[in-house]
């Protein structure tokens, strides 16, 4: 066989040669991203579990309520209203159509839909795509929850969510990971320590402002402890948000790129490491005990503080980002006291505060010269002017029409019984 007639066999072969490594890696990619997918949903049950076992027992059935049906509104609705917001390029061919596929809740019907390596540069599908955003949207809602939890009415923090979920959250995420200006300006946040946390963490301030305080939280200047249900809970609930967040920022680099996967997932677990040390030593200093509630937080305070730039932080930044992390939250949460605004996890100290120390990071400590300070101060202030004033508009619409705050009676003897008609922790003795 002369060699003209093997350069075209060749030749010939290449194509498809060339389309089988594609598929191949786009079939390695996708399954990264739904494993990350699948990582980012456990964290609700974090969420559930950390909010549980901070709360008082008789909260327990209302709280776990929450956190169930938080990412059910949280996914329908992005899948209705909030992808199509927060990623505004996407061609929308049969929206809200009937056509021979049937009713077409997505913006592309199943045919449609791109599940080729031509979509996001073979890293995933489509569909892995839709999901694995819509995981961090239900999350920023999850966020709210903890904050207000043991007085707010369930039917106002139902539709709170609705909203916030459905159009706050995806049309701030468009001015960045839409393409919108905030990425124009050259605003970064790889993550979400502001897009999700912080966007969550303004939302919870805003509820616990006009929520108010849990009767009896603070008595004559005094700030009085309400004893959680399940401090084992707490931990489980925190170990569960530490292995969520490997799909959190791990997933977020969008393909399985063994190199910088790898990388993220380390200074994602350098920071968590350094904000416990960070909380545990700032505990021990400022209330002079071994404050377990507090390293419990100074772990999440890191985690949530490498977020934003968890792909441009050398080791050595992830340590300090997540010990300075672990000192703010701390402090963070005696300012919230003293102001008497009471917040039942540390939502707003974890998620706004260590989020905006994130993001604001990423202009101090980021390897990538293009990163500035202004952009990313910027960014956190156009961001938070938006998710704060949102969410106080709809809180406030609430408060004045449906109300937000169940009654006296009702908060004094536990939400389960008077709302759900069963209590979380009932022990039956045989006589």
């Amino acid at each position: 066989m002369s060699f003209a007639t093997l350069l075209a066999q060749d030749l010939a072969a290449t194509p498809d040669l060339a389309l089988e490594i594609s598929q191949n890696l786009l079939t390695t990619n996708n399954v990264w991203m739904m494993l990350s997918t699948a990582l980012v949903f456990i964290m609700h049950l974090g969420f559930a579990g950390v909010e549980t076992g901070f709360g008082q027992a008789k909260n327990t059935v209302n709280i776990m309520f929450k956190n169930t049906i938080t990412p059910i509104i949280g996914i329908v609705s992005y899948a209705l209203v909030g992808f199509y917001l927060m990623y505004p390029g996407f061609e929308v061919p049969g929206w809200f159509s009937f056509d021979s596929a049937g009713w077409n809740m997505f913006w592309f019907s199943p045919i449609d839909a791109d599940v080729t390596s031509g979509y996001a540069d073979g890293g995933y599908t489509y569909w892995t795509d839709f999901l694995f955003q819509a995981m961090f949207a239900a999350t920023a809602a999850t966020i709210v929850s903890g904050a207000i939890a043991e007085r707010v009415k369930i039917s106002a923090y139902l539709i709170f969510t609705l909203l916030f979920v459905g159009l706050v959250y995806p049309l701030i995420g468009s001015w960045k990971w839409g393409g919108g200006v905030l990425d124009d300006m050259g605003f970064y946040d790889f993550a979400g320590s502001t897009l999700v946390h912080s966007v969550g963490g303004w939302g919870a301030l805003a509820g616990v402002i006009l929520v108010g305080p849990r009767i009896g939280k603070y008595v004559n200047g005094k700030t009085v402890e309400k004893p959680g249900a399940s401090v084992p809970l707490a931990v489980i609930g925190v170990f569960l948000l530490w292995l969520g967040w490997f799909g959190f920022n791990g997933g977020s680099v969008l393909s399985a790129n063994p190199a910088l996967v790898s990388s993220v997932l380390v200074i994602t677990s350098l920071g968590a490491c350094a904000g416990g040390l960070g909380g545990f030593f700032t505990a021990y200093f400022t209330f002079k005990r071994l404050d377990l509630g507090m390293l419990l937080n100074g772990i999440l305070a890191g985690l949530v503080g490498i977020t934003a730039g968890a792909d441009v932080f050398t080791p050595a930044a992830a340590l300090l980002i997540g010990f300075v992390a672990g000192i703010l939250v701390v402090l963070s949460a005696v300012f919230l006291d003293k102001l008497r605004l009471d917040d039942v996890v540390g939502a707003v100290s974890v998620h706004l505060t260590c989020g905006v120390w994130g993001t604001i990071a990423v202009g101090i400590f980021s390897s990538n010269p293009d990163h500035s300070f202004l952009a990313q101060l910027i960014g956190v202030a156009v961001c938070g002017a938006m998710a704060f004033g949102s969410a106080f508009l709809i809180f406030y619409i609430l408060k004045v029409t449906i109300g937000i705050r169940v009654s006296e009676e009702h908060e004094k003897s536990g939400l389960d019984s008077h709302e759900h008609g069963i209590r979380g922790y009932t022990i039956v003795y045989d006589e």
